[in-house]
C-alpha cells in the first residue's frame, strides 16, 4: 500500500476557481433534446437546396444546416456537366459516392505522412485513376486530394456524395479546396 503525500492531497483540493461545466452541459444536452424533436425526419425533394460551390453544382440532401435529425452526415448530389469535372479538394473525413448516371473516372493524389515533433504531409505527384459508371460505388480515403470527372462529352453525370461531419467536433476540421470547378 502506497503512502500518499498530504501535500499532493492538498495541492488536489486547492481552490483556484469555480467553474459550472457539467451543468452547463446537462442543460445544453436537455435543450438540444428537445429542439432535437422539431427536426426533419423526412426531408422532401423540394426541400433541398441547391448550390453553385467551387466544387460545381450540388443540390444538398443532408447539410448541418438544414436543421435534419441527421447529426453525423452530410450528403448531396453533384452534377457534372457534359465533358466537365468537379473542383479539386481534400478533407480529413474519407468520402464515398454511388453513381446514379453516366460514367467517368475519378483523380486520386494519395496522402502520406508522418508524426515526429509535427505532422508533415506529402501527397503523390501522379494521381491514381479509377473508372466509374452507374451503379458503382467509390471510395475516397481521408485526406486524399480528389476530383470527379465526366468522361461523356455529351451527357450529365450525377454522383451521390456522403462525408462524415463527426470529425468537426473532435478539432479535425481540415477542408482545403485546392481547384475551382470551371465555371465558377
Amino acid at each position: 500500500m502506497s503512502v500518499i503525500d498530504p501535500r499532493e492531497r492538498a495541492k488536489a483540493h486547492a481552490e483556484t476557481r469555480h467553474v459550472d461545466f457539467y451543468a452547463e452541459a446537462l442543460k445544453a444536452s436537455e435543450a438540444f433534446r428537445k429542439e432535437y424533436q422539431g427536426r426533419m425526419n423526412v426531408v422532401k425533394g423540394s426541400e433541398m437546396p441547391f448550390e453553385r460551390s467551387p466544387d460545381g453544382l450540388i443540390k444538398h440532401i443532408i447539410n448541418e444546416k438544414m436543421n435534419t435529425k441527421e447529426c453525423c452526415l452530410d450528403i448531396y448530389m453533384q452534377f457534372l456537366p457534359p465533358g466537365k469535372a468537379s473542383g479539386k479538394h481534400r478533407h480529413l473525413s474519407e468520402e464515398v459516392f454511388y453513381v446514379v448516371e453516366g460514367r467517368g473516372y475519378d483523380l486520386h493524389w494519395d496522402v502520406k505522412f508522418d508524426c515526429k515533433d509535427v505532422m508533415e504531409f506529402e501527397w503523390d505527384e501522379e494521381p491514381k485513376r479509377f473508372e466509374w459508371e452507374q451503379g458503382d460505388f467509390v471510395y475516397i480515403p481521408p485526406y486524399c486530394i480528389h476530383k470527379h470527372v465526366n468522361a461523356d462529352a455529351n451527357n450529365e453525370a450525377r454522383i451521390i456524395v456522403i462525408n462524415s461531419r463527426i470529425i468537426k467536433p473532435m478539432g479535425f476540421d481540415w477542408f482545403e479546396q485546392l481547384e475551382n470547378a470551371e465555371g465558377y
